[in-house]
C-alpha cells in the first residue's frame, strides 16, 4: 500500500501507560481496539485516514501505520483506491468463533427457535456489554417485514427491554456505570431522563419483565425477561411484536411463554455450570 503524503515515518511501537490500580496499557495495543471498535460502530460506512485519526486524537502516521498492518492480516479492509477503511473478514471470523463456542448461545438459540415455531414474533438473546446490549440470537418472525435487530447488533442498555431487565438487577451506582453521559434519544418515547429511567427499573423488578414501548423502534414494543444463571444476570431474551397485532392477552400469551422457555434456558446452564453429563 502507497504510503499517503505526510504519513511516512510514523511507528506502532509498544509504549506503556499507567492506568488507575497500578495496571499498565500497551499504548499501541489499546490504540488497535479504539481503531477496530471505531470502524465496526460505524457498520457499512467506510472512513478516511484523517476522519479516523481525528476521531480518535491519533497522529495520522500511527494511525496509518496501524491500519497497514491490520490490512495487511485482514481484520480491515479498503477500497480499490486503498484511501477509505472498514472492518475486514477477520474480525466475522472471530466474532463468529465467540458465537460457536459461547455455551449459553447454543443453549438459547433452539429454545428461541421453538417460541418462534410456537408464536411466530421475534425472539432476541442478548448480553449486557458497558452500556449496550449486544444482541447474539436473533429468531425473526415471517409475519414482521422490517428489518430487526441482527446477531452483532448494539443497541444502548436504557431504550432497550433487554438492557432495562438486566439493569433492574443492578443497584443505582451499578446502573450509572452503563448509562452514558446524556440518554441520546432513540424515539420520540425514549426515556432520556434518568429518573424516568429509575422509576422505569423499578416497576421492571415489580412487574418481573422488563418492556420497551417504541423507545428503541417505532411500531414495536418489546418484552424481555432476565436470564439468572449468573448474578448479576448478563444475559436476557426478548420479544418484539408490532402494535397492529398486540393486545393484552397477547402479550401475557407471549410472557408466559417466555417465562417457561426461561426455566428450560436457566436449567441447561445449571447443568453446565454443574458439571453434568447432560451438560453441553
Amino acid at each position: 500500500m502507497a504510503d499517503p503524503a505526510g504519513v511516512s515515518g510514523g511507528d506502532a511501537r509498544s509504549s506503556t501507560e499507567p492506568r488507575a490500580g497500578g495496571v499498565r496499557d500497551v499504548k499501541s495495543a489499546a490504540r488497535t481496539l479504539e481503531l477496530l471498535e471505531l470502524l465496526a460502530a460505524r457498520q457499512n460506512r467506510p472512513a478516511r485516514l484523517r476522519e479516523l485519526s481525528e476521531s480518535l486524537a491519533m497522529p495520522r502516521s500511527s494511525c496509518y501505520a496501524l491500519l497497514r498492518t491490520l490490512v495487511k492480516y485482514g481484520w480491515v479492509r479498503t477500497d480499490p483506491s486503498g484511501t477509505m477503511y472498514a472492518i475486514g473478514i477477520r474480525a466475522l471470523l472471530a466474532g463468529t468463533t465467540y458465537l460457536d463456542t459461547d455455551p449459553y448461545v447454543r443453549i438459547a438459540k433452539p429454545v428461541l427457535d421453538s417460541l418462534g415455531e410456537l408464536l411466530d414474533e421475534t425472539f432476541h438473546f442478548g448480553r449486557l456489554a458497558g452500556g449496550d446490549v449486544v444482541y447474539l440470537v436473533t429468531r425473526a418472525s415471517s409475519q414482521y417485514l422490517r428489518p430487526h435487530s441482527r446477531v452483532g447488533r448494539r443497541l444502548p442498555a436504557y431504550s432497550t427491554a433487554l438492557g432495562k431487565a438486566l439493569l433492574a438487577g443492578l443497584d443505582g451506582d451499578e446502573v450509572a456505570e452503563h448509562l452514558p453521559d446524556v440518554l441520546a434519544p432513540l424515539t420520540e418515547h425514549t426515556r432520556t431522563d434518568r429518573d424516568a429511567l429509575a422509576r422505569d427499573l423499578a416497576e421492571v423488578r415489580d412487574r418481573g419483565y422488563a418492556v420497551d414501548r417504541q423507545e428503541n423502534s417505532l411500531g414495536l414494543h418489546c418484552f424481555s425477561l432476565p436470564l439468572r444463571y449468573s448474578e448479576p444476570a448478563t444475559d436476557a431474551i426478548s420479544c418484539s411484536v408490532p402494535l397492529a397485532r398486540l393486545t393484552p392477552a397477547r402479550e401475557a400469551e407471549i410472557v408466559a411463554a417466555m417465562r417457561k422457555a426461561r426455566a428450560s434456558i436457566e436449567e441447561a446452564a445449571m447443568a453446565i455450570e454443574l458439571g453434568s453429563p447432560g451438560g453441553i
